[in-house]
């Protein structure tokens, strides 16, 4: 007679074995993508919500983050040579406007607008995730739409910004509602990362957050010194 194995044994097995499988609401670096909107000066200006210091770090993390994973990115400026004025530095050093085909509009909502809409259904994915200013009008639209279309929404808070924190939390509160997902822009770099084992990103991540992660990056710079002794 063949001895059974231990129900408890079966499942510790079970639990190990499906323990390896993330969950499909975790964002990977090929399936989403990340849309970028309206970084510009003159956009930022009215921006109170938080502090400009925050919101420039938090855009260097983001934009810096989907380069490092080559997530499908697109980036739209609205009224730029009229009014809103050049992008965040810290966006164009990652994205540089020579070779990233910005697209402009003069809409305030990105899906409206024909040429960055067919721009970022043309990526082919189902998780979008928006970040830009202002949260009430730039993400709220685009964000809105997306789900309304059958689009999985993603909302990096802390990388949006508006003309009051009032504006800002009902923004991100009507998007919640409607069916978005919130995260910050450290949680969106970490979880592409997922594993400090994986070494082709590690170091490029490291670099990323000791120049824009805040505390955290300084924690992480003190590590790496404290480590080669």
């Amino acid at each position: 007679m063949k001895k059974s194995i231990p129900a408890f044994f079966l499942i510790a097995l079970t639990l190990t074995a499906s323990a390896q499988k993330p969950s499909s609401e975790l964002l990977s670096p090929a399936n989403h993508e990340l849309v970028l909107i309206d970084f510009e000066s003159q956009m930022a200006f009215a921006a109170k919500n938080g502090s400009i210091i925050e919101l420039r770090n938090n855009t260097a993390l983001i934009a810096g983050a989907s380069k490092i994973f080559n997530v499908a990115t697109v980036v739209t400026t609205v009224a730029e040579k009229s009014f809103s004025g050049p992008v965040f530095p810290e966006l164009e050093l990652f994205y540089p406007q020579a070779t990233s085909n910005y697209i402009d509009r003069s809409s305030m909502n990105t899906w409206e607008d024909v040429n960055a809409y067919k721009a970022i259904i043309a990526k082919g994915k189902k998780k979008i995730v928006f970040a830009g200013l202002w949260t009430s009008v730039c993400i709220v639209g685009p964000a809105l739409s997306a789900i309304a279309d059958g689009y999985e929404a993603y909302i990096i808070t802390d990388a949006c910004g508006d003309v009051s924190a009032e504006a800002h939390d009902r923004a991100i509160q009507r998007m919640i509602q409607a069916g978005a997902k919130p995260m910050t822009s450290l949680q969106y770099l970490l979880e592409l990362q997922r594993d400090w084992a994986r070494q082709s990103t590690y170091n490029a991540v490291i670099d990323l957050v000791i120049k824009y992660g805040g505390a955290y990056g300084i924690g992480a710079q003190y590590a790496h010194g404290m480590l080669k002794h």
